[in-house]
Formats: C-alpha cells, structure tokens, sequence
C-alpha cells in the first residue's frame, strides 16, 4: 500500500442524458432498483447485521403510498453497543498507515464510478431527485472520496511538503492524527454526497464513526455502508446506526466518549448539537469539536448593468433545482429598480415553463421530501401572499406525491418572512432595491451567510460586491448552486454553521488534531 499511486485528482464527468445509451443505461438502473424495492435492512453494529423489531419506513415521496424499503430503528442500548464497538475498533484503526485508509476510498470511487447509474437511481427513487440532480449527487459522491483520500495523504506527509523552520540540533516535526469516535449525522437532500464526504473525511483521518442517516434516507446510506466494506474498510470502523434524533441522536452528542459531531441539516438542530456538545458530561476529557453545515436564505444580486436573460436563467436555476431543497438555492433574488420589470418578468416566464412530473421520467419538478415539508411548505405559500404578489404558482402539484408548483412571490419587502425565513422548497422572493448598493444591503439582512451570486458588468461594483457581501460561497454571473469539490470550497458563516469548507484543502483538519515533535540530535 505504501506504494500506492495517487494520480492528480480530477473531478467526476456527469452524465450526457442526451446520449440514447445513456439514457437506456440509466432507464435499466432504475427498473434494477426497483426489483429491490419493499426490502428489510439491519443496523451494523460491530460488523454484525442486527435487526429490530421497530422500523424506519422510506417512502417514494413521488408515490407516497410506495414503501422504498424499511429499516431497523436503534435504541439507546444500542446506540451504547455501537459506541463501544466503535471505541475498540479506533483503537486499532488509528494505527493503519494513512495510504493504506486513502486506499480504501480510492476503491470505493472506483466501485461507485463503475456502479453510478444504481446509485443514483437510488436518489431517484427515494429522494426524489431527477436525473441530472441524482448523477450529479453521485458524481460529488465519487469526487469527495478521491478528493479526502489525496488530502489526507498531503497532510500526513506535511512534513515533506511543508517543513518546519530549522533549529541546529533539534528534528522537530509536525504530525496529524486522528480525534477517536465521531457521530456522522448527513442530510437527506444530498443523501449519497454529504454522507459519503462526512464519513469517508472521518474514516480517513483514522477516526472511527457511528452513522446516523436521515429518517427519509436512510436506504441510500445503507448502500453507501455495503459499498465501503466491500472496497476493505473494517467494518466495524463505521456503525450504521438509524434512528430518533431525539433519543439516541442527543443521546450520543452527549456521550462523554464522543470526540467529535459532524453534522448537515437545519439551524435548528445544528443548534442544538452544539449546545449539547458544549457540556461536559461525567468522565469526558476533552472539548468536542462540532462541524456543522446548517441552512441558508441565499440569493441573487442584479443591477442594471447585468445580463438580464443569464440572471433570470441563474435565479430560476438557482431557486427551483431539486425543488429548492438545497442549503445553497437561490431562495431570494434583489434586483436594482431600473431592470426590475424586464427581470421579474422573465423569470415569470421562464418558471411557468417548468414541468412537474415523475423524477423517474426525468421530469424538471419533482416532489418535496415528505409530508412534514410538504405541509411547511404549503404554509409558507399561504403566509406569503399577503406579503408579495403571486407571479407563478402557489398551488398544489401532481396528486400521490408531495408535489409542489414552482412559486414565485414579486415585490416583496426586505423583512418579509418569505425574505427571511428558510422554507427549504421551491419558493422564489424578489424584491426591489433603488440602486446596487441597496441590494447588496437588503442581500446582507439576514441571519445565514451560505451563498450569494452577484450580476453586473462593472468592475468595480463587482469588486465591492466581492468585498461586501457576506458569504462562504460568493458567484459572479453565475448561478449559487452548483459548487464542485476541490473547485468551490463550501461552506458559510453566521448561523449557515462552522464554515466548514468542505471539499476544500482545510477540511482535513476538521478531523484531525496537530501533535508536535521536538528531538535532539
């Protein structure tokens, strides 16, 4: 293993659906998966299959009455059983050369690369994503576990590349090495990607983990755990643990064994991790370290300098990919008074053309996740036309599914909930700024910082945007979704989380910590 060959990393390609074989390629991944549909799936604790007698129920949120499969539920017991299998399993995990642990992710790429159409026929089915959003989940999937596996070696090797100052009779040396038992707790809305990236980072630092997929989700993550122990991951380095986020997801935040919480989803529950992490439980010697991805209320800029037509397709884009349930998507767009007309109605246009269908049929629109956003979601719209105009939409979608209509609000003021609230579907705000500066102004109120995308073609007006704007993830004339790993770092500031950067150089340090040598010689 040491002489493992690490070629530069490149990111995956995504998939031409224009071409006839892929497109049949495709059409017979999801008639494979269906095949598999109405299954029974055991946690993993210590390697071993455990089955329960309470389940978690995944249902097609474009068939509603269509059971994806069923898995066990843990309880705290369990949950106890797990953390002590994951305890034992660090101990000797930790030891395993760095490119030995790189390898492995190495081979799971490979597997998932020659797989990927099975895989994202998964995210068609149970998250309802289409086509392009579930190949590029994948893709991202593939390029998180190349990307970490080089980085961990970078930095495991930083002494060659990034040596100390010398000192005349000292061999000083800097090392990362792994923190112990980490609780990975991914999304549903990147339910391959996120999970994959949280827990191949973790793994490959040396840590071991204790997953805890998402309730809506947790089928695609149970494929993940198979893929990984079948490219030589130990299994018992990750415990595939489903189940109550208030009972055994509190419960192991909690737990004084617990080095780490590595956490994608809402301020809410981000919040709440943090603060549970925050005590000191009985027997705990160190202070948990929390890396926590949240929510966003992003948006779109444009002044009257803009491509007008590029920024409409961007806001579009940006608010209605995957029916805007993304932490990343374009949720409120600010234009400047002078192009305000011309753009709200282009994006009128171009939203009405929007098709919902089946994402099995590869439809534009599909469904939101399940009944509970279904209904926030529904509740939002209603709350927001007494605060905007209704341009497009406001009614429900398609009947067995949670179908949504794409929903553009126009007009609407800066304090509005529809500006200030994350609804997490897909609703559009626009609102009106008098000139550029206001509208960076009226972007900057607001309690996240995820993403944000300025149109303009002045120089200098986009040089303060660069500087004014507050967000992890800053576009120019482009759309705010969409970030590559190794390309655009993600992650943001205030209560979008810990600004954790993920696919980015840094990363690695999230779960590592920096032990320093000092010999004489």
């Amino acid at each position: 293993m040491k002489d493992l060959m690490i070629k530069p990393f490149a990111n995956e390609a995504m998939t031409n659906f224009n071409d006839e074989g892929n497109r049949a390629a495709f059409l017979e991944a999801i008639a494979a998966v269906r095949l598999e549909l109405g299954k029974e799936y055991p946690l993993h604790i210590g390697g071993h299959a455990v089955h329960t007698s309470d389940h978690i129920v995944s249902l097609n949120p474009a068939k509603s009455d269509e059971i994806v499969g069923k898995v066990s539920k843990a309880s705290k017991e369990l949950a106890e059983q797990a953390m002590n299998s994951a305890l034992a399993a660090f101990e000797s995990w930790k030891s395993v050369p760095v490119r030995e642990r790189a390898a492995v992710l190495m081979n799971a790429a490979e597997l998932m690369r020659e797989r990927k159409h099975y895989f994202s026929a998964w995210l068609v089915i149970e998250s309802g994503k289409n086509w392009a959003e579930a190949d590029a989940d994948t893709a991202e999937a593939i390029d998180f576990m190349d990307y970490y596996a080089r980085e961990m070696v970078k930095l495991a090797e930083t002494n060659e590349h990034k040596p100390l100052v010398k000192l005349a009779g000292e061999d000083n040396r800097l090392m990362y090495i792994p923190l112990g038992v980490g609780i990975v707790i991914p999304p549903w809305n990147f339910p391959l990607a996120i999970c994959a990236g949280m827990a191949t980072a973790s793994i490959v630092a040396g840590n071991t983990i204790i997953l805890k997929p998402a309730s809506t989700t947790p089928i695609i993550a149970y494929k993940f755990y198979e893929l990984m122990v079948e490219s030589g991951m130990p299994a018992d380095v990750m415990q595939y643990l489903p189940g109550s986020g208030a009972e055994i997801g509190d419960y192991l935040t909690s737990h004084p064994k617990t080095r780490f919480v590595s956490f994608t989803g809402s301020k809410e529950i981000g919040l709440r991790i943090n603060k549970l992490a925050a005590e000191q439980a009985p027997g705990q010697i160190w202070m948990k370290r929390v890396v926590a991805e949240m929510g966003g209320k992003d948006g779109i800029v444009v002044d009257e300098t803009a491509d007008i037509e590029a920024a409409a397709d961007a806001i579009v884009a940006s608010a209605f990919g995957f029916q805007g349930q993304k932490c990343s998507a374009g949720s409120r767009a600010v234009v400047v008074a002078a192009v305000y007309d011309e753009l709200v109605e282009k994006v009128k246009q171009k939203t009405s053309k929007l098709v919902i269908g089946s994402p099995e049929e590869n439809a534009a629109i599909g469904p939101v996740i399940d009944i509970h956003s279904y209904e926030k979601i529904r509740r939002a719209i209603e709350k927001g036309k007494s605060e905007g105009r209704l341009l497009v939409g406001g009614g429900k979608g398609l009947d067995g599914g949670y179908f949504i209509e794409p929903t553009v609000f126009a007009d609407v003021e800066p304090s509005a909930s529809l500006m200030q609230e994350e609804i997490f579907g897909p609703v559009l705000a626009i609102a009106k700024a008098n000139d550029w500066q206001e509208a960076i102004r009226i972007y900057n109120d607001t309690e996240f910082g995820l993403t944000g995308s300025y149109f303009s073609t002045d120089e200098e007006r986009i040089t303060a945007a660069l500087q004014d704007m507050h967000c992890g993830n800053l576009y120019i004339n482009r759309k705010c979704t969409g970030a590559l790993v190794g390309v655009h770092p993600f992650g943001g500031f205030n209560m979008s989380g810990t600004d954790s950067k993920a696919g980015g150089h840094d990363y690695m340090l999230l779960f590592t910590q920096a032990k320093l040598t000092s010999r004489r010689v």
